[in-house]
């Protein structure tokens, strides 16, 4: 059962490390990221000089006892005018709630604000519910990574967002290093 109140979204912090890994470790047994993974983006999320944005999601668990709830996080990297989605999830109790669809709004607005106008994400290529998602905010297939998850030897497929108007199409960027590109 989801709890009744609406999802807060606030800025991750390193105390989240470890609810976030049990979320990551339920919804992706085989290649969950790993503490020192997390560590890792999180030193480069404030300052003057942050490339990236994490964030979570939490609610009140008062109807379970459990205090506050983690219930889904995000994250993105930013390099020059290029954002990569570099994670989402949402706790599957509240799959199909439109959390997924809010934590994506809030990187594009953060890749909007690092001024990016390239946003990129991996997908794994069976995960239709995801694909489906970027395919609604304008994110279009632009090729593959053969083997990108481990060790499941499953591959991503990769899309990519244009925000700059100037930009043209998915043609914009003409290779992505490591990827087949199919335009």
């Amino acid at each position: 059962m989801t709890e009744s109140v609406s999802p807060r979204l606030r800025e991750m912090r390193w105390w989240d490390i470890d609810p976030v890994l049990e979320l990551e470790k339920e919804l992706f047994p085989e290649d969950a990221w790993s503490r020192g993974m997390f560590w890792s983006e999180l030193a480069h999320a404030r300052g003057a000089e942050a490339t990236r944005r994490y964030l979570v999601a939490e609610v009140d668990g008062a109807e379970t006892g459990s205090g506050v709830r983690v219930i889904g996080y995000a994250g993105l990297a930013t390099a020059g005018e290029q954002a990569d989605i570099q994670t989402i999830a949402v706790a599957r109790d509240h799959w199909g709630t439109g959390l997924g669809a809010t934590l994506l709004t809030e990187l594009l607005t953060a890749a909007s604000e690092f001024e990016c106008a390239e946003i990129m994400l991996e997908c794994r290529v069976d995960n239709v519910r995801a694909q489906k998602l970027y395919e609604r905010f304008g994110f279009a297939p632009i090729g593959f990574r053969r083997g990108y998850y481990q060790p499941g030897n499953v591959d991503a497929l990769v899309m990519r967002l244009t925000t700059d108007p100037d930009s043209s199409s998915a043609a914009g960027s003409p290779s992505v290093q490591g990827t087949e590109i199919h335009d």
